[in-house]
């Protein structure tokens, strides 16, 4: 739970939304599709996968961060409520 955590962390600081959305969608959908996953040699290449790809997720949001971009229509307003 505690990689889970660190992937929805990392992607949630992308300043653009279409990344930030992407990378929420896929994390949410490979942990679903391998929460079942019992074999411990499966197990263990998923997560040494899952760690090298969050060094680059990690990697890539502070790169994010450097760039402003403008907010898109489909972004909820920030300190606004609906």
């Amino acid at each position: 739970m505690s990689l889970y955590k660190e992937f929805i962390k990392n992607a949630n600081q992308f300043n653009n939304y279409n990344f930030r959305e992407y990378f929420l969608s896929k994390t949410r959908t490979t942990f679903r599709n391998n929460m079942n996953q019992q074999d411990p040699k499966v197990l263990m290449n998923l997560f040494k996968e899952a760690k090298n790809d969050l060094g680059v997720l990690k990697r890539q949001s502070v790169i994010s961060q450097m760039y402003t971009f403008d907010r898109l229509v489909v972004e909820p307003l920030q300190g606004r409520k609906h």
